[in-house]
């Protein structure tokens, strides 16, 4: 009799467990998901991996803020036994924006070829080249966050990316399977997240300047921390409205679609708290989608209009007094004898540049740790690069001038929160703790 009491509450007891288990598994909502990000040395691309597919394989992938959607290289070993061609004139295809044709495939179905399924434009930003892919969806595995730490893998059975051809991948770090796109899309990375685990339209990217230790992006709302007990919350960040390019900065791209890039908007620029003198006009959009400035992870290197990078470059020249000019070192114009320049906490002591934003108040500080790019053992180039007479965007923030800063971008509200160089609140970006809690 005893016996069966006893079997009796320890069946009881595994039934309770089994129950709180799966309900605990079923009711979980992650406050976040983290991404980690790894800077190539041979590229300066940014890279980052998913789970992807059944079964699952690790997916690596090109980081690019302003892409439109995830897309991948389907032609060579995509194997999945959960791979879905997005149906002609279906929701998924209404909410990518593919339109109403119905593509055809002439060859034995297969990831990528599919009969009456609509499709989208994959584009490689890197050499600008594009082409036309099958919109599907797959499997796709990655961490949730609480902020702090990593926490359980998380799973959306659903994601919604867009085949390309391999030919996409030239130009692409080695290793590379496609680019993650982070853009302002219903399909994007953080619009796609936000949608399935039900955490604000919000993420933070924060880019390692070292391609030996990571850098993250943080999907879901602050604050974020970083070792030592370094928490950045709201009030941590300043912030300036994110503007939309009425007219698509893609490679290719249909009549009035607008760009999925992230453009703010800069008003002037100074260079130790004094004024550079450059046509503002280049500041602003025209209704042709030219001008402005927007934020890009695949631009190494800050690109500048070419009469704004002759204003910042000899006004730069001019500010830093006592130190060396000596020949220039390609891609860059103004380079210096590092040898007197000393070193601080934020970098190279050298002139500060500031952004000026939505008023005087407001403004991006660039120190010389964003500004000053070591290219040999004594010499120092200024990071900026010629963009030419016309570029199509008239300021390109690129990644080297973005990292260690905790960049926030909010889809929801349309405005970004920076905090300029972390470097001055005694972490970096490599500092995230990716040490599972679980």
């Amino acid at each position: 009799m005893a016996s069966s009491c006893l079997h009796a509450i320890l069946l009881c007891f595994l039934l309770f467990i089994t129950s709180t288990t799966a309900q605990n598994q079923t009711s979980f909502r992650p406050k976040g998901l983290i991404l980690p990000i790894t800077k190539d040395a041979s590229t300066l691309q940014y890279l980052t991996q998913i789970h992807q597919r059944t079964p699952l394989v690790p997916v690596s992938l090109t980081l690019d803020l302003g892409g439109q959607f995830l897309w991948l290289d389907c032609d060579q070993g995509y194997v999945s036994s959960s791979y879905k061609p997005a149906r002609c004139r279906s929701a998924q295809c209404s909410l990518a924006g593919a339109g109403s044709g119905c593509g055809q495939c002439f060859s034995p179905p297969k990831p990528g070829c599919n009969n009456n399924t609509c499709s989208l434009l994959p584009d490689n930003t890197i050499t600008r080249t594009a082409t036309s892919g099958e919109l599907a969806s797959d499997t796709v595995q990655v961490q949730s966050s609480n902020g702090k730490n990593p926490g359980r893998n998380v799973t959306d059975k659903d994601f919604l990316f867009v085949c390309g051809a391999t030919f996409l991948l030239e130009g692409l770090a080695s290793g590379v399977k496609g680019m993650a796109g982070l853009g302002r899309t219903r399909i994007s990375l953080p619009s796609q997240f936000s949608a399935e685990f039900s955490f604000p339209r919000k993420f933070a990217v924060c880019l390692s300047s070292s391609t030996n230790s990571k850098g993250v992006v943080l999907f879901g709302d602050g604050p974020y921390s970083f070792l030592p007990n370094r928490e950045f919350s709201n009030n941590d960040f300043s912030y300036t409205p994110l503007f939309i390019n009425p007219v698509s900065t893609a490679s290719a791209f249909s009549s009035g679609e607008p760009s999925s890039e992230y453009f703010i908007g800069v008003k002037s620029i100074k260079i130790n708290q004094k004024v550079v003198p450059i046509n503002t006009t280049l500041l602003s959009i025209d209704n042709q989608g030219v001008g402005g400035t927007k934020i890009s992870t695949v631009n190494p290197y800050t690109i500048l209009e070419t009469s704004i990078y002759n204003a910042v470059t000899n006004f730069f020249v001019k500010e830093l007094v006592n130190i060396t000019r000596v020949a220039s070192v390609a891609p860059f114009g103004a380079c210096f004898d590092s040898r007197n320049i000393v070193s601080t906490r934020v970098g190279p002591a050298v002139p500060s540049i500031d952004l000026v934003l939505q008023n005087e108040n407001v403004f991006w500080r660039i120190f010389g740790a964003n500004s000053m790019v070591q290219v040999s053992e004594n010499v120092l180039c200024l990071g900026f690069v010629d963009g030419g007479v016309n570029p199509r965007t008239s300021i390109v923030i690129g990644g080297y001038t973005i990292e260690n800063n905790l960049l926030q971008f909010d889809l929801a509200g349309s405005r970004l929160g920076f905090t300029s160089s972390i470097l001055s609140r005694l972490t970096t970006c490599a500092n995230f703790n990716f040490t599972s809690i679980t």
